[in-house]
């Protein structure tokens, strides 16, 4: 029993049983509140690379079209007789 006050000791005793529990939960709040900020950072790295993949890919097939389109822009004929005129 704690030194004798104006307050009833069985308060006094309930209060302090209630400090103690917060200052017992502190650690794995602060261990919840850690986890949870790692898997949110972790989920923004995995959003940001797929993001990122998409785009890559997106990138990929306009370089593809683009030489396609070249390709296809190439005057076969005109190139094939100006070959032909260099080779005679």
């Amino acid at each position: 029993m704690a030194f004798p006050t104006a307050v009833n000791s069985q308060i006094t005793d309930s209060v302090s049983q209630v400090n103690t529990k917060v200052l017992g939960d502190a650690p794995a709040v602060a261990t919840g509140n850690f986890m949870i900020a790692t898997s949110q950072a972790l989920s923004n790295a995995a959003h940001n690379a797929t993001v990122g993949q998409q785009n890559n890919a997106i990138t990929a097939q306009a370089a593809l079209v683009q030489g396609v389109n070249t390709l296809y822009c190439v005057d076969t004929k005109a190139t094939s007789k100006g070959v032909t005129m260099i080779y005679r």
